[in-house]
């Protein structure tokens, strides 16, 4: 169902996948917008390597829930902050492409346990963290995305 890499000599195994999806932040939710146009965000997530899924949280409402509610077919892209070898102008850069299908998560303690640990990948400010969750928790929906399919490469910018 899926295509393999074109380009399969830069295809990093699916544990430097994960490992970018665990250290990085931020990467891009692409879904199926309005008239069928490719609508991408930019989004904060937390990969849960135990269950392997991806969590994000953001509003209730608006062109993202919209989309998923019509089609729950989406693709998450994410990578790395890259690195130079000595001598080298040109920027390697680990990149990684989730498909897979996502879901609004109503439950409320999952909620509070998936806005906890997006909190950790940021801050450890306990304080903090309790302190945003008691006061916008009520506006936030949480997302959920089971992974059917991750690849990643490494690319030389040059």
């Amino acid at each position: 169902m899926f295509r393999k890499m074109r380009r399969f000599k830069q295809q990093i195994s699916e544990n430097e996948c994960k490992k970018v999806l665990r250290e990085q932040t931020r990467g891009v939710l692409s879904v199926i917008g309005d008239g069928g146009y490719p609508y991408g965000i930019p989004l904060n997530h937390y990969y849960d390597e135990k269950d392997n899924k991806i969590y994000f949280h953001g509003a209730k409402e608006g062109h993202k829930i919209d989309a998923i509610k019509r089609c729950n077919k989406v693709c998450y892209t994410v990578f790395d902050t890259g690195y130079r070898n000595e001598g080298e102008w040109a920027l390697n850069v680990k990149s990684v492409v989730v498909f897979g299908r996502i879901k609004l998560i109503e439950n409320e303690e999952k909620a509070i346990e998936i806005c906890r640990n997006l909190c950790y990948k940021f801050t450890d400010d306990e304080e903090y963290i309790e302190r945003e969750i008691n006061k916008y928790l009520q506006n936030v929906q949480c997302l959920e995305i089971e992974i059917e399919h991750i690849t990643g490469k490494l690319v030389n910018e040059s």
